[in-house]
């Protein structure tokens, strides 16, 4: 028997292109506020784009048990409110100067008025979340600020710090996979999905979250700032060790290791230069471990779905971990 074809990315996009633009409308009412700054602060943010793959797991979730009510369009947009909360936020705490190729909201209105309107977006969040009337999509969302907020805290403690890898996974699950995974597990309680399912689904959005961030932190060593649009290497000059630079660290010399020593401590290539960090990590096969450990999670995404019957929604869902793993951006 022939395994199913996988759909590709443009027919997910068109698959999902009402609900998204419904989402944006949303997101867009959500963050007029009475006070003019966030307005302006909200609308600053979410004109700044990104891929929006958070809404869409949570809507391709929703649509795997044939959803039809306006739920999913509504708490898209507040998990994309959530997340560029955590963006204005760490944007603050890293002292970003650009996101996404655009002058950081901190650099505009300053650190007190944002810090200010991410809360705001927070808050607004939970309300609009709260016309559910859904005690366990509250329950969800609670534990995920939680975790988002103790893993940034864990992040600052372990900053210039030469930590594990297991250390260095749970903060990535806390950052980012924690928010796949309720995005995913949101959208299977909107379908009235069965506590196995929800499991599967919120184990696929965790896998999927973690091979999105370790691609995302190799590409910050390794793609351009056209491409990324914000300076390259920007991990490794606010302190943070990243697992291709913990495998390297796993085997090189001391010498080696008193080089990227010396990054994390001046937070700069000043005395040690980018070229050199990346030969290192290319001696050590330090790069493809990396792409080969998020390949991992992306085939363990896969897996935990594998269960589902075969329709176009899980073919989108089996291809998105090869999208996670393939971009370049």
């Amino acid at each position: 028997m022939s395994s199913p074809a996988v759909i590709n990315g443009k027919e997910i996009f068109a698959l999902l292109s009402e609900d998204l633009a419904a989402i944006e409308r949303e997101f867009g009412r959500d963050t007029v506020a009475g006070v003019e700054a966030i307005t302006e602060i909200g609308e600053y943010l979410r004109n700044g784009g990104g891929k929006r793959i958070r809404p869409a797991l949570l809507l391709l979730s929703a649509k795997l048990f044939d959803y039809r009510g306006r739920g999913a369009v509504r708490l898209g947009a507040v998990v994309e409110m959530i997340h560029t909360a955590t963006l204005v936020h760490d944007d603050i705490i890293d002292e970003a100067q650009t996101r996404r190729g655009r002058p950081a909201a901190n650099t505009q209105w300053g650190n007190s008025k944002c810090v200010l309107a991410g809360d705001w977006l927070y808050m607004q969040a939970f309300r609009v979340a709260l016309q559910e009337r859904n005690f366990r999509i509250l329950d969800a969302l609670i534990e995920l600020t939680q975790q988002m907020v103790e893993g940034e805290l864990l992040q600052i403690e372990k900053l210039g710090k030469l930590i594990s890898l297991d250390d260095h996974f749970d903060l990535i699950y806390r950052k980012t996979a924690c928010l796949f995974s309720v995005c995913m597990q949101m959208g299977a309680i909107l379908g009235g999905a069965s506590a196995e399912q929800e499991e599967n689904l919120a184990q696929y959005g965790r896998d999927l979250g973690m091979a999105f961030q370790i691609v995302d932190d190799v590409l910050d060593l390794t793609a351009s700032e056209e491409v990324l649009g914000k300076p390259v290497a920007s991990d490794l000059r606010e302190g943070k060790v990243t697992m291709a630079v913990i495998h390297s660290l796993e085997r090189c010399t001391p010498e080696e290791r008193a080089k990227v020593s010396a990054v994390l401590l001046e937070r700069a290539f000043d005395s040690v230069t980018h070229r050199e960090i990346l030969e290192i990590l290319e001696r050590y096969g330090s790069i493809d471990a990396a792409h080969q450990r998020a390949e991992q999670f992306a085939l363990l995404a896969r897996n935990a779905i594998c269960s589902f019957p075969d329709s176009e929604i899980k073919r989108s869902l089996l291809w998105a971990p090869d999208f996670v793993v393939g971009r370049e951006k």
